[in-house]
C-alpha cells in the first residue's frame, strides 16, 4: 500500500498538468503562435496578446542555429550572462557550475535587450506570459522564461505568472541547472511537449551525434524548408533526404538512448539533463512525466517503436498531436475496463495515451546492448509500465510536512531558552545587549546551552530546507503562513548569534565578511519566503521599539561599517577616502531610518553596544573627513 501511495504521487502531479493543458487553450494557442513565428519570423520572435495572456514565440528557423561547431559546448551560465540569472546561483556552497548550451545562450542574449523592453511594456496589461518555441526556438524560450522568473523574483515588480511551453525542443543544460530549477520550485513553470518519435529532443544529448555536424545541418536545413512552407505535408517528404543519413542519425541516437535508459548513473552518461514536465504525445493522447530517469526511458521506448523516416517527419507534426490531446485525453478518461486500483488505472491510462501497448522495439544493428538482453526482450508495454511505476517522488509530501510540524513542536524549548537569554542580556548592567554579550561571551554554562541550542535549531531548519529543495514537501509549503512566520521569527532571533560567532572567531579575516561569504543558505531561502509574504500584508507604523531588530543582517552591516571606519582613519588616498565616506554615510542613513521607524530592538542603542560605540567614533571623525573632502 505504501509503494502504491509513493508511486501514485507521480500520477497525481502528471494528471494535474494533463488536466490543465487539456482544459485550457494554452497548448493550442502556443502552437498556433509558434507556427506563425516559424513561417513569418525566421531568426526572430513574435509577441502576441490574446486576452490577458501574452504569448512570446521564438521561431524554430534561426539564421544562426546555435548548433555550429564553435557553439555546441556547454558554457557556465554565470560566465557570460551578466548576472541575468543570479537567483539560480548558490554562491554560499560549492557545487557543480550551471552549464547551458553555448549556442542557445548566444541566441538568447541576442534577443534579450529587446525582449526586456517588450516584457516591461506588458506589465499591468496581462496576467500571464507564455514563452514558447518549436525546435531550436524551444531552448531559447526556456532561457527567456528562466530570465523572466529570475527578474520577477529579484524586482518583485509584478505578480505576472510565467509558463514556458516548448515543442520538440533539444535539451538546454546540465544536471546543475536541473537542480537549481528544482531548488527555486520552478519545475512547474516548464512544459516540454515531445512527439512520439521526434529525433530532435533526443539529438543533442550525446557526443557521437553532436560531433557529426553534417548530419545535424542536413536535418536542420530540411526542417527549416518545411517550416517555411506550412502547406507542405511532412509524410513522405523525408524521402528527399539520403537514406543512409536518416539511418545513421536514427541508429546513432537510438543506440545511445538505450545506453542512457539502462544506465545506473545518468550523470556519467549524459551532458544534458531534463527539467520541468515532459508531455509525450501520440495520436492516442499524452502522458506527463517529471522524473529525469523516466523522461529518458520514455524517450527511448517511444523512439524504439519508430523508424528513420518517421523520427524525422514527426518533428513537423506537432499541430496534429496538439489538436488531438484534449479529445484523446477525455476519451481515455472515460475508458472502460480499467483496474479498480486508482494507481493501476493511472498506469493503464498512461500506457493507452502513450500508444506503447503491444509494441515491439525495432532491431537496430550494432547496439551496445544486445537485443537478447533479458531486460530488452520484454515487450515495450512492460518496460513502459515499469518506467511509469518508478516512484517519481519516493516520498509523501503531506506526511513529510506533518512530521516536520511534530519536530517543530519539539524544538520550541530551544528557542524559548534563547529568548530568555536575550531578555537577560537586555536587563544586564553592562549595557552591551544581546549581540555583544554573545560575541564576547565568557564561557558560562548558560552561554554554552544557548550555543548548543543555536546548533540544534540550525540542524532542524537545514533539514527543512533539504526536504524543500528536493521537492519532498507540498508544492505550496513555502506559501503557508505558519512556516513563513516561524522561519522569519527564527531568523530574526538567531541570525544575530550566527553573526556574533562568525566575527568572534575571526572568520571574516579568513573568508571575508559574513553577508557575502559566511551566511548560511537557509537564511537566504527564508528571506525569499518573507519577501513574497510581506508584499501581501500591510505594514503598520510601530508605536514602540521591536522586540528583535527587523533586519537580521543589521549586526553584520555594523561590523562592515566598523571596518570602513578604521580604513578611513588610516587611508591617505583621497579617492579611496571618498569611496569609504560614501559607504559609511549610506550605512548611517540606513541605521537611522531603522531607529526612526522603531524597527530595531532597544539593545541596539545600549551605551556599550557595537552600534553605539561605532556612532561615537563616527561623530568624532565625521567633521574631519568632511573638511578633507571639501578641500579636495
Amino acid at each position: 500500500m505504501e509503494a502504491e501511495s509513493s508511486c501514485q504521487n507521480n500520477f497525481e502531479t502528471s494528471e494535474i498538468l494533463a488536466t490543465f493543458l487539456a482544459s485550457t487553450p494554452l497548448l493550442e494557442e502556443a502552437w498556433k503562435v509558434c507556427s506563425i513565428a516559424n513561417t513569418g519570423f525566421p531568426g526572430l520572435y513574435l509577441v502576441q496578446q490574446i486576452g490577458t495572456v501574452a504569448y512570446v514565440a521564438f521561431s524554430g528557423r534561426q539564421v544562426e542555429s546555435g548548433l555550429e561547431q564553435s557553439c555546441r559546448n556547454l558554457l557556465p551560465l554565470d560566465a557570460a550572462d551578466g548576472g541575468l540569472f543570479a537567483p539560480l546561483y548558490r554562491y554560499s556552497q560549492p557545487e557543480e557550475p550551471i552549464r547551458v548550451h553555448q549556442g542557445m545562450l548566444k541566441l538568447f542574449l541576442s534577443f534579450h535587450s529587446r525582449l526586456q523592453i517588450q516584457i516591461a511594456e506588458l506589465v499591468g496589461k496581462v496576467n500571464s506570459v507564455v514563452l514558447t518555441g518549436h525546435s531550436i526556438g524551444g531552448p531559447v524560450a526556456s532561457l527567456s522564461a528562466l530570465w523572466l522568473l529570475c527578474h520577477l523574483q529579484s524586482t518583485m515588480s509584478s505578480p505576472m505568472s510565467v509558463l514556458c511551453i516548448t515543442f520538440g525542443s533539444p535539451m538546454l543544460g546540465n544536471e546543475a541547472l536541473h537542480r537549481s530549477i528544482l531548488r527555486q520550485r520552478w519545475g512547474g513553470n516548464f512544459c516540454h511537449v515531445v512527439s512520439k518519435h521526434d529525433i530532435m529532443p533526443r539529438l543533442l544529448i550525446f557526443t557521437e551525434i553532436v560531433n557529426n555536424i553534417p548530419i545535424i545541418q542536413s536535418l536542420l536545413h530540411f526542417w527549416n524548408f518545411c517550416m517555411a512552407s506550412p502547406h507542405v505535408i511532412a509524410d513522405g517528404l523525408s524521402s528527399q533526404l539520403p537514406q543512409d543519413l536518416k539511418t545513421n542519425a536514427f541508429q546513432c541516437v537510438l543506440k545511445d538512448m538505450q545506453v542512457l535508459a539502462h544506465a545506473e548513473d545518468l550523470s556519467a552518461n549524459s551532458l544534458f539533463w531534463p527539467f520541468g514536465g515532459y508531455v509525450f504525445c501520440s495520436l492516442e493522447g499524452a502522458i506527463c512525466v517529471e522524473n529525469s530517469a523516466s523522461v529518458f526511458r520514455i524517450m527511448y521506448l517511444m523512439m524504439a517503436t519508430g523508424s528513420p523516416s518517421c523520427c524525422i517527419e514527426d518533428h513537423l507534426k506537432y499541430g496534429d498531436y496538439v489538436g488531438s490531446v484534449s479529445k484523446q485525453f477525455l476519451k481515455a478518461k472515460n475508458g472502460d475496463g480499467l483496474p479498480d486500483s486508482s494507481f493501476e488505472a493511472g498506469v493503464a491510462l498512461a500506457l493507452q495515451s502513450s500508444d506503447l501497448t503491444d509494441k515491439e522495439p525495432v532491431q537496430v544493428q550494432d547496439f551496445c546492448f544486445s537485443m537478447q538482453n533479458s531486460n530488452l526482450r520484454k515487450n515495450v508495454a512492460v518496460l513502459a509500465k515499469e518506467c511509469l511505476q518508478m516512484g517519481q517522488n519516493d516520498h509523501r509530501p503531506n506526511l513529510a510536512a506533518a512530521n516536520l510540524a511534530i519536530r517543530l513542536s519539539k524544538i520550541v524549548p530551544f528557542r524559548a531558552e534563547i529568548e530568555w537569554y536575550k531578555a537577560c542580556c537586555d536587563k544586564a548592567d553592562d549595557q552591551m545587549g544581546y549581540y555583544d554579550c554573545f560575541k564576547y561571551r565568557t564561557g558560562s554554562k548558560r552561554e554554552f546551552r544557548v550555543n548548543m541550542n543555536r546548533h540544534k535549531l540550525a540542524s532542524f531548519w537545514d533539514s527543512v530546507i533539504g526536504l524543500y529543495e528536493n521537492n519532498k514537501l507540498p508544492h505550496d509549503f513555502d506559501t503557508k503562513g505558519k512556516w513563513i512566520n516561524t522561519s522569519h521569527s527564527y531568523k530574526l532571533l538567531v541570525e544575530p548569534l550566527e553573526i556574533a560567532d562568525y566575527y568572534r572567531n575571526g572568520k571574516h579575516r579568513e573568508s571575508g565578511h559574513y553577508i557575502k561569504n559566511g551566511r548560511p543558505w537557509r537564511y537566504e531561502i527564508f528571506d525569499k519566503w518573507w519577501k513574497i509574504r510581506s508584499l501581501q500584508i500591510e505594514e503598520k507604523k510601530r508605536s514602540k521599539f521591536a522586540s528583535v531588530t527587523q533586519d537580521s543582517l543589521f549586526w553584520a552591516k555594523v561590523e562592515e561599517a566598523s571596518e570602513w571606519l578604521e580604513n578611513v582613519r588610516s587611508e591617505s588616498e583621497l579617492t579611496r577616502i571618498n569611496q569609504l565616506w560614501h559607504e559609511v554615510d549610506k550605512f548611517e542613513k540606513y541605521a537611522m531610518k531603522l531607529i526612526e521607524n522603531k524597527e530595531v530592538s532597544e539593545d541596539v542603542m545600549f551605551k556599550n553596544s557595537s552600534f553605539s560605540r561605532w556612532m561615537e567614533k563616527w561623530k568624532e571623525l565625521k567633521p574631519h573627513i568632511q573638511i578633507l573632502i571639501e578641500k579636495d
